[in-house]
């Protein structure tokens, strides 16, 4: 599993997903298809994204309407910014068509 901030055209967004890398290609598909097709991405620490969403996370992660490929854990882009500090992500992750 993997945790994702991503930064898109509406505002920060926290994703989570099975796929190997947050720029492999199905998967960028599949945010395509829910309209993301240009984004920034910094890959977080599920243990860290867990704590901080705690049961919300756990809801998210039982929800049987989501696929394990992509599941969206918070797209309130407040809280994303208040629960990740910018100084902490990694390297970024560019894409665009």
């Amino acid at each position: 599993m993997k945790a994702g901030i991503f930064f898109t055209g509406s505002g920060p967004i926290v994703i989570l997903t099975s796929y190997a890398s947050l720029t492999a290609p199905n998967f960028v598909e599949k945010l395509a298809a829910k309209g993301i097709n240009k984004f920034i991405a910094y890959e977080a620490e599920v243990e860290e994204v867990k704590k901080k969403y705690g049961k919300h996370f756990d809801l998210i992660m039982k929800d049987l309407h989501q696929t394990d490929d992509l599941r969206v854990l918070d797209y309130d882009g407040h809280r994303v910014f208040r629960n990740f500090a910018l100084s902490k992500l990694g390297q970024p992750m560019y894409h665009e068509p």
